[in-house]
C-alpha cells in the first residue's frame, strides 16, 4: 500500500491569494511511504528555495511520485496533517473574505488542489484527515523501536491544541491529555524571544545563546511567569510577560547582546526546562512507561533533550528528528496506513533520514559541473574520502554533497560544511566569513560512533546519536581539544554516524582520524543565512561561489574556484525567482515632493522589501530565462564600463541574498 502524507499550504509558489502570514501552515513538505517504508521525503523549503515555506508542496510532490515512477492514481492513501474540521473552519473564513475559494467542503477543496497542480483527478475516499498532534506523535512512536512508551507533543498551536499526552503500544495511540493553547511552551518561548530581537523561528538560535547567561539573576521574575499545579498541570500567566520591560529595553534585530540579554534567554531556557520536566515527572510515574517518545517544535530545543536523556527519569529516550511541522507529513501518512493494516509490522528503530533527492552519479555530477567551467575547476578525485580529510586537516573549510538529501532540518553528512573540530578560531570563520551569522552560534560534532564514549558523556545504553538532537556534555580534558565544537558551558549537540548508514561520511571522518587521532569533524548544514540548505548540485555551486568556503567536493568530484572578474558574470543569464515581485512606487520625501522608489518583494511576506537602484530595477524587468547580464545591460544602454561594474556588483549582491537566478 502506497500512502502519501502532506503537510502545508494551499497556495503555489507565486500566488498570495489568501495572504497567511508564513507562520501559518509552515514547513511544507510530502512523504511517500509504500508498505510502512518511507520511500521518499522532502521539504518544499529545499526546492522552492523558501525558508520555512508554506506553499503548496508542488515540487516535493512531483518528485516523490517520480522516484517510484507513478502517477498519483497509484497512491492508495492521501493523508493531510491536520483534521478535517480544522480545514473546514479555516475554508469558511477564506470563503468569506476572497472570491476565488471555490468551497468550505475540505475534500472537494483538495481534489481542485491536486488536480490543479498534477492534472490528475483523486477519488474523494482516498482523501484522509489526520489531527496535527496525531500526526506528531505517531511520526515519533512508529519509528521510536520501542513496543510501548510516553509520547508527548509540545508545539505552538496545531487545532486549537498546543501539545497532547500519549500512550503508545505498538502503532496504537491513547490519548490521555490535551495542552490547550493558553498554555502554550512554543508560544511562550516565542513572546519572550522578541525581548531578545528574534522572532518565529529564530528559537533555536536563543537555546545557543542562553550558556552565556546565567538563570538564577533572573529566576524570581521568570518564577511569577508560571505556576506548576498538581497532576502534570500549570498555568502561563501571559499577562506578566510584558513586565519583562523592567528588566531594561529589549534588544532590536542587528544590536549587540547585553549581558541581560544573555540572561534572560537562560532564564528562558531554565523555565522551559522547569515546565517539562514537570508534566513528564508526572506522566512517567502515571503510566509507568519507561521509555519516552517526542516530536512538537519544542523537541527541537536539543539542551532540554539533553537534559531529559541525562536525567534517567526514562530508560530510553526517542526524539523524532524531523518534530518540527514538516514532520506531520511523516506521522499522517503512517498513521494513515496503520488505521487501514492494523495488523502491519511496526517498524524497526529509525537509522536515518536520507530520503530525499540524489545528486546522481559521476557523469551527471560532471555534466552539472562543467556548466560553470567559467567559475570553477574540478578534478574526479580517486580517493575522495582521503583527499578531503588532508584538506580539512590542513585547516580549510569545504561543502560536502553526497548521495540522497536529509529529510529534516539537520545537515548530517549529505549535506554539510565540514572542517576541522579542534581550532577556536574556526568557529568564528566560518560564522562570519560562510554561515553569515551572530559568532555565538555553536556548531556540532560527527564523530564516529564507535569513539563516541571517549569525548562525550552519553548514557551507556544509548550510545547512538545519529540525528543531531541532543545535548551532551563533552568530556572535561577533550574541551579544549575541540574548541571548535565545545561550546561555552562544556556542551556539544553530537551526531553519532554509522558505518552502515552512511559508510562515505564514515569513511571521511575515519580518514580524518587517521591522519589526525580524531575521530570528529565539525559538522553544519550547507547553506548561507538566508537560504535553506543546499539540495541539488547547482544549490551547492551556487552557495559556494557566494560564501567563502574553501572547497567544495561533490561527488567524487573536488571543486575550487576560479579567479574571475566582474565581466564574467555578463555571461550569466539573469532570472527572477518565481515567488519575487518588482515594485515601483511614487512616496512623499521630506521635501513634500514625490520620489520614486524600487524595491523587491515577495509572495510570503507582505513586509518584505529589499531597495535596488533606479538602473537595476530596469534590468530586472527585462530579465527572462534567454537573456544574458550582458544582453540586458545592452538593451538597457548601460554599456559605459564604470557603470556596468556597478550594476553587476548590485546584482551580485542580490544573489547572494538569493533575490535573483543567475545561471550558465
Amino acid at each position: 500500500m502506497r500512502v502519501l502524507g502532506y503537510n502545508g499550504g494551499l497556495e503555489v509558489i507565486h500566488e498570495n491569494l489568501y495572504n497567511f502570514p508564513i507562520g501559518r501552515d509552515h514547513d511544507s513538505a510530502i512523504v511517500l511511504v509504500e508498505d510502512g517504508e518511507v520511500i521518499f521525503a522532502i521539504e518544499e523549503e529545499r526546492l522552492n528555495r523558501i525558508k520555512h515555506t508554506n506553499k503548496f508542496p508542488s515540487e516535493s510532490l512531483r518528485l516523490s511520485l517520480k522516484s517510484r515512477d507513478i502517477q498519483l492514481e497509484e497512491v492508495d492513501i492521501i493523508a493531510c496533517s491536520a483534521s478535517s474540521k480544522y480545514y473546514e473552519m479555516m475554508l469558511k473564513y477564506l470563503f468569506l473574505h476572497n472570491a476565488s475559494v471555490p468551497t468550505i467542503d475540505p475534500t472537494i477543496f483538495f481534489q481542485h488542489v491536486f488536480c490543479r497542480e498534477l492534472n490528475s483527478e483523486i477519488d474523494p475516499h482516498r482523501l484522509c484527515f489526520v489531527t496535527h498532534h496525531y500526526a506528531h506523535a505517531m511520526s515519533a512512536l512508529a519509528f521510536s523501536g520501542y513496543e510501548s512508551s510516553l509520547v508527548t507533543t509540545f508545539d505552538g498551536e496545531g487545532e486549537g491544541s498546543s501539545g497532547m499526552v500519549f500512550e503508545g503500544k505498538g502503532t496504537m495511540l491513547k490519548q490521555i491529555a490535551n495542552i490547550p493553547t493558553s498554555k502554550s511552551l512554543g508560544q511562550f518561548y516565542y513572546k519572550i524571544i522578541a525581548f531578545l530581537g528574534y522572532s518565529l523561528f529564530d528559537e533555536y538560535k536563543v537555546m545557543g545563546l542562553a550558556p552565556y547567561g546565567d538563570p538564577k539573576r533572573y529566576r524570581n521574575v521568570f518564577q511569577t511567569l508560571y505556576t506548576l499545579l498538581p497532576n502534570g498541570d500549570y498555568v502561563i500567566h501571559q499577562d506578566k510577560i510584558i513586565s519583562l520591560f523592567d528588566l531594561g529595553v529589549p534588544r532590536r534585530k542587528g544590536e549587540p547582546f547585553t549581558q541581560i540579554h544573555k540572561d534572560i534567554a537562560a532564564s528562558l531556557q531554565e523555565t522551559l526546562e522547569n515546565i517539562v520536566f514537570h508534566v513528564l515527572q508526572y506522566y512517567r510515574q502515571e503510566t509507568k512507561q519507561k521509555n519516552l517518545c517526542m516530536a512538537g517544535g519544542v523537541a527541537h530545543n536539543c539542551t532540554l533533550n539533553g537534559k531529559i536523556l541525562r536525567s534517567g527519569m526514562f530508560e530510553n529516550v526517542f526524539v523524532q528528528p524531523a518534530a518540527h511541522d514538516a514532520g506531520c507529513a511523516l506521522g499522517a501518512a503512517l498513521y494513515a496506513y496503520y488505521n487501514a493494516n492494523p495488523m502491519a509490522k511496526k517498524p524497526s528503530k529509525l537509522e536515518h533520514v536520507y530520503w530525499g533527492t540524489d545528486i546522481g552519479g559521476s557523469s551527471s555530477v560532471l555534466n552539472q559541473l562543467m556548466q560553470w567551467q567559467h567559475f570553477i575547476a574540478f578534478e574526479k578525485l580517486m580517493s575522495v574520502s582521503e583527499q578531503t580529510a588532508k584538506l580539512l586537516a590542513n585547516g580549510y573549510v569545504v561543502g560536502w554533497v553526497q548521495g540522497r538529501s536529509e529529510f529534516g532540518p539537520r545537515a548530517l553528512g549529505n549535506r554539510s560544511i565540514l572542517a576541522d573540530p579542534r581550532p577556536d578560531e574556526n568557529k568564528g570563520r566560518i560564522n562570519k566569513m560562510i554561515k553569515k551569522r551572530e559568532g555565538y552560534r555553536p556548531f556540532a560534532p560527527s564523530v564516529l560512533e564507535e569513539d563516541v564514549d571517549e569525548f562525550f558523556e552519553v548514557p551507556p545504553n544509548q550510545k547512538q546519536l545519529p540525528f543531531m538532537i541532543f545535548v551532551v556534555n563533552v568530556i572535561e580534558d577533550k574541551r579544549n581539544l575541540l574548541g571548535a565544537v565545545t561550546h561555552v558551558d562544556g556542551t556539544a549537540r553530537v551526531q553519532t554516524v554509522s558505518r552502515k548508514t552512511n559508510e562515505k561520511y564514515w569513511d571521511l571522518i575515519h580518514w580524518f582520524k587517521k591522519l589526525t587521532g580524531v575521530p570528529i569533524l565539525l559538522n553544519t548544514s550547507f547553506n548561507n543565512n538566508v537560504e535553506p540548505i543546499v539540495d541539488s548540485v547547482e544549490d551547492a555551486v551556487v552557495c559556494f561561489l557566494t560564501t567563502g568556503l574553501d572547497y567544495l567536493v561533490v561527488g567524487e568530484y573536488l571543486i575550487k574556484k576560479k579567479e574571475v572578474s566582474w565581466q564574467n558574470y555578463l555571461s550569466l543569464k539573469l532570472l527572477l525567482p518565481p515567488h519575487i515581485s518588482l515594485h515601483q512606487v511614487k512616496k512623499v520625501c521630506t521635501d513634500s515632493k514625490f520620489d520614486n522608489l524600487f524595491y523587491i518583494g515577495n509572495s510570503y511576506d507582505t513586509k518584505f522589501q529589499v531597495g535596488v537602484s533606479a538602473e537595476v530595477f530596469r534590468v530586472l524587468t527585462l530579465a527572462n530565462s534567454e537573456k544574458t547580464v550582458g544582453n540586458l545591460l545592452h538593451e538597457n544602454g548601460e554599456t559605459e564600463e564604470g557603470k556596468a561594474q556597478g550594476i553587476v556588483k548590485e546584482l551580485m549582491e542580490l544573489w547572494s541574498q538569493r533575490l535573483i537566478l543567475l545561471q550558465p
